[in-house]
């Protein structure tokens, strides 16, 4: 925490430190400002919000039922004199309105984390919220009809405290509009942001892509012009396109950056085309399988280059094809172990399959299957 609020304000982590240590011994509002802090200040943007493993919810709600059997203590003695508290005399009323405004505490303190924060944390979500929220709503109003009995006798105290857990219900139940305006908050933003993009790609579309479409075409495949046009271009499509790429991407996509990496080192054209969805990743073997075929076609043929991925719910497929002068597999040298190991190896050693054959244009067409059962490899 002190961390982030450093990186906020522009200070130094020792500095945030000192402050919160000197503002603990001023009363302890250093305690209170860091609890408030945590609780509430937002992760980074694209950073995953980690579980809190204390059930805060729950120790509060907790809390409360304890203080709900002490108002049903208080109430059922059915006392109407001074009560002995250490060494003072307390008046039965303060005592109930002691465990009355506890309890409520406790409820509403259980209801609002359990909205505001329990909800969005991802080992308990919007079920386990919602059974906190009715838990303290049940305590709460318990809480208000135990002193109702007593208000004819009681009068003006008891009404109040009557009213302390009606507000803190009306907190909880408030938990609910204002979680609602953070979503529309969010997809408000959201909205404004996609318009935003769609507006510039349409100008970047109509200028800039088709000025490098046409350095392209006119340069040729092999020239450097055309590779960096090509690398360019790829770069500005999944800027405006793809948005913001998870740490390990899809498959699709990892092939899509890797084929703008070989067109920056090698006089090719790759295009990736994918159809259908898979679960297969970036960080799997078809993927490092599928970049060591490319490579080779990159290093070997040059030229066009054409990779097909075709995804299922049970299987991937995966087609790098070149228009080079081909290769027979079998006449590859026993120490070279690029084809051997790194491909139909390394498809092999998963459940998959790797097939090396002529093109049907000429070339050579590598072909990667994998078969899976649930999300696993079958």
């Amino acid at each position: 925490m002190s961390a982030g609020v450093a990186r906020h304000l522009g200070a130094s982590e020792t500095a945030v430190r000192a402050l919160f240590v000197t503002l603990t011994l001023l009363g302890g509002a250093g305690v209170l400002l860091y609890l408030w802090l945590w609780a509430f200040v937002p992760w980074d943007e694209g950073e995953e919000a980690p579980t809190r493993r204390a059930p805060v919810a729950w120790l509060l709600a907790t809390a409360a039922a304890v203080g709900l059997f002490w108002t049903f203590g208080s109430w059922g003695s059915g006392a109407t004199y001074p009560v002995a508290v250490g060494t003072r005399w307390v008046s039965f009323p303060v005592v109930l309105a002691a465990a009355v405004l506890f309890t409520t505490v406790m409820a509403a303190g259980a209801g609002l984390w359990a909205a505001l924060i329990d909800r969005r944390d991802p080992a308990r979500g919007p079920r386990h919220a919602l059974a906190v929220r009715l838990l303290a709503l049940v305590v709460m109003i318990i809480a208000a009809w135990i002193p109702a009995q007593r208000i004819e006798y009681d009068g003006l105290i008891v009404l109040t405290i009557v009213l302390v857990p009606l507000v803190g219900v009306v907190l909880v139940l408030s938990s609910t509009p204002i979680e609602r305006y953070r979503e529309l908050s969010g997809e408000r933003i959201a909205r404004v942001r996609e318009e935003q993009r769609a507006e510039m790609a349409a100008h970047l579309h109509d200028s800039v892509l088709q000025t490098l479409a046409l350095i392209q075409n006119r340069a040729g495949a092999s020239s450097e012009a055309a590779r960096l046009a090509r690398a360019q271009e790829r770069e500005l499509r999944a800027w405006l396109y793809d948005g913001d790429a998870p740490a390990d991407s899809d498959l699709p996509t990892d092939l899509r950056d890797y084929a703008g990496g070989l067109e920056l080192d090698y006089p090719v054209r790759i295009d990736v085309v994918s159809a259908g969805s898979s679960t297969e990743r970036a960080s799997g073997e078809v993927a490092a399988a599928a970049r060591e075929a490319m490579l080779n076609a990159a290093r070997h043929a040059g030229g066009e280059i054409s990779v097909y991925i075709e995804g299922a719910a049970t299987s991937v497929d995966v087609f790098v094809r070149d228009r080079g002068s081909g290769f027979d597999p079998e006449a590859v040298p026993a120490d070279r172990w690029g084809v051997r190991e790194s491909i139909v190896g390394r498809m092999r050693r998963i459940g998959g399959t790797a097939t090396i054959r002529p093109g049907a244009g000429g070339g050579t067409e590598v072909h990667l299957r994998l078969t899976t059962a649930g999300g696993r490899y079958a």
